[in-house]
């Protein structure tokens, strides 16, 4: 008696993976490099050279310090894939699917607002009141990207226009709005939005502030 071949089952098909632009500030990233070298160094200094309650002190001031010269330069940045939006702000992670999203609003801060009117921050991408004035200055001298007599090019040659001048925080918050707006509708870009405490920040920060309080007090 024969017994019918085995036939392996089809592999599965692997969820695609789609991958994430990253938007962040530059200017951020480096003056928190800059302050956590000075912070560093002023910290290290006076544990390792100082006398009494100094070490203490400077330790209790590096656990404070740290983190939150961390969480507001170096830690805020936005993820945008496909699927959804994730927003790093200095104390919590949004998790925004597209479908979600209701709009973008650009002030003296970048927000977006979910379908169910809740606001949140978008600490990457500061708004800069200098760089819109001067994207303005560009656009009124009609300055959009042509070159007149650059490189050796004709003082004659008209200029290729490719579309008004924006600041570059206008134009990552353009860019996110017509990806939301592209995804709404996409079955993979649905779901709740999540929102998580960043207690890696929260934690040594509380445990800094209280034990420099105690020494403090108790000088």
């Amino acid at each position: 008696m024969t017994t019918p071949d085995h036939q392996p089952s089809a592999p599965e098909t692997p969820e695609p993976q789609f991958k994430d632009r990253v938007y962040r500030s530059p200017s951020g990233v480096a003056g928190g490099v800059l302050l956590l070298a000075i912070a560093g160094w002023l910290g290290i200094d006076a544990l390792v050279t100082g006398e009494g309650r100094t070490p203490w002190v400077a330790l209790a001031a590096l656990l404070l310090v740290v983190p939150l010269v961390a969480a507001f330069t170096l830690r805020p940045a936005v993820y945008a894939n496909e699927r959804r939006m994730r927003i790093r702000n200095p104390f919590r992670v949004i998790m925004l699917p597209w479908g979600t999203v209701e709009t973008f609003r650009s002030g003296y801060s970048n927000e977006v607002l979910d379908k169910a009117g809740t606001k949140y921050q978008v600490w990457a991408v500061p708004v800069s009141l200098r760089a819109r004035n001067r994207a303005a200055r560009k656009e009124a001298r009609g300055d959009t990207g042509g070159a007149l007599g650059r490189r050796g090019q004709s003082p004659h040659t008209t200029p290729v226009a490719t579309g008004p001048v924006r600041a570059q925080g206008d134009q990552i918050i353009d860019e996110l709005r017509e990806l939301a707006e592209a995804r709404a509708k996409d079955p993979q870009a649905q779901g709740d939005v999540s929102v998580r405490w960043a207690y890696e920040i929260v934690a040594p920060a509380a445990a800094g502030a209280i034990l420099l309080a105690i020494l403090l007090a108790t000088g």
